[in-house]
């Protein structure tokens, strides 16, 4: 199943059905009397959050979403039926935007959470009621935007081809692509790891590149999914391949990081060094801890060396929130 992470499509609720107007005579009375009903109300459109749902494809392939119109009244004061509402499941994470003015109307972070996003007109009044009849009013309608965020505890960011795909993997049951170019990771991919004592979910988020802030490469695609997660472990090529310079990549992530929002700049962050099986990465790594004081786990996720004390870091950090969920 593809993976789509944002839509764009337009709603419309139901109209409410139109009152009646109508009077009942017999051959007893000297006047009629109004008997016309009411116009059942307009059906809302609703978004709901489904935890069995990943991907908002279907949007990309359907775009126009209508509520049901409501009933017209008929005599002897019958009130029209009211209009179905109009369903429409996303994946939870899902951040629906009006496109129209740019404000954020919700977002759905809870499975089973909903919202109405247009509301469906009322109906008329019939002259039952009232002497005269007062016409409905229409459903509203609206474009929206659709961007998924991706739930996740943990994101693995770097730069392409720094391991993340070849770690997942050996953390988890997924099977992520790997290949020797950029971008082989083009959306995100979530796997489950399993510890002795809880479950957690890695998600292998879409290389960086310089200017990801400003949307640069996947940038912008891949930092949105980063803000869900409640750790980073960023990776680095410490074998320096493809003529990069670790150093120079550490710094750049975090720069992009931070330029992209305080809440990823402040984000817990596990720092690791993949590719330790190649001789020159022994060399970088000393570079790396003469110039910054900060905790590095050394991994080979090639051999599948120091995967283990990878695992045992994010589940230190994980197991304190996951036990008071």
């Amino acid at each position: 199943m593809a993976f789509v992470d944002s839509a764009r499509i337009y709603i419309k609720a139901g109209g409410g059905g139109k009152g009646c107007e109508s009077h009942y005579r017999d051959l007893w009375m000297r006047y009629p009397r109004a008997d016309g009903g009411d116009g059942g109300g307009g059906g809302s459109v609703i978004f709901v959050a489904a935890s069995n749902i990943h991907t908002l494809l279907d949007y990309r392939f359907k775009q126009h979403y209508q509520g049901e119109r409501g009933g017209h009244g008929g005599s002897s004061g019958m009130t029209g039926s009211t209009g179905d509402d109009c369903f429409l499941r996303v994946p939870v994470g899902t951040v629906l935007w009006d496109d129209n003015t740019g404000l954020l109307i919700r977002d759905l972070s809870t499975p089973g959470e909903r919202v109405i996003v247009a509301l469906g007109g009322s109906g008329g009044i019939g002259n039952k009621r009232r002497k005269t009849v007062h016409p409905p009013t229409l459903g509203e309608e609206k474009i929206i935007r659709l961007e998924l965020k991706i739930i996740a505890d943990v994101g693995l960011v770097g730069f392409p081809n720094a391991g993340k795909s070849t770690i997942i993997n050996n953390i988890s049951k997924v099977k992520s692509k790997i290949a020797n170019y950029p971008f082989t990771t083009k959306h995100p991919v979530l796997g489950i790891v399993e510890t002795d004592t809880f479950n957690f979910i890695v998600a292998d988020l879409p290389g960086l590149i310089e200017g990801a802030h400003l949307g640069k490469g996947l940038g912008i695609k891949f930092l949105k999914h980063a803000e869900r997660t409640k750790v980073l472990v960023q990776v680095i090529d410490m074998a320096g391949t493809e003529d990069r310079d670790p150093l120079e990549d550490y710094q750049s992530i975090v720069f992009e990081l931070e330029q992209y929002s305080d809440l990823l700049a402040h984000k817990q962050r596990v720092v690791v060094a993949n590719k330790m099986d190649l001789p020159s990465a022994k060399k970088h790594l000393k570079r790396f801890k003469r110039k910054f004081d900060v905790d590095i786990i050394e991994v080979s996720a090639l051999e599948h060396k120091g995967i283990e004390g990878l695992v045992d870091a994010m589940a230190a950090i994980l197991k304190p929130s996951v036990k008071g969920e």
